[in-house]
């Protein structure tokens, strides 16, 4: 009997901010950058990319091109896109700077 799968879609699971926001902050931890991008096209997705691009004030075309894959997009569009959303990113120290002070 041969099975058969659906692609997994993390966009269905998105369903409240805590995990919206664990799910970006996870994304935001690896290096690549577009790990972050496309995480933001699943959060866009689960929360209707229409109202996210309204939101936003990007077109819905410009919102798709922004967070397709290998997309470059500027730091205002991401920013713009975070605001959208209703997360905001914060900046901690991270492991290995722990006990440094600044001048």
């Amino acid at each position: 009997m041969k099975q058969t799968f659906s692609a997994f879609d993390a966009a269905e699971f998105l369903d409240n901010d805590e995990v919206i926001a664990a799910y970006l902050t996870e994304a935001l931890t690896d290096n690549n950058p577009d790990v972050f991008i496309a995480a933001l096209g699943d959060v866009a997705k689960a929360r209707g990319m229409s109202q996210i691009a309204k939101d936003a004030r990007l077109g819905r075309e410009s919102l798709y091109k922004a967070l397709a894959p290998g997309a470059k997009p500027r730091f205002e569009t991401i920013a713009k896109l975070i605001n959208s959303l209703g997360v905001r990113i914060a900046i901690l120290p991270s492991a290995h700077s722990e006990g440094a002070t600044l001048p």
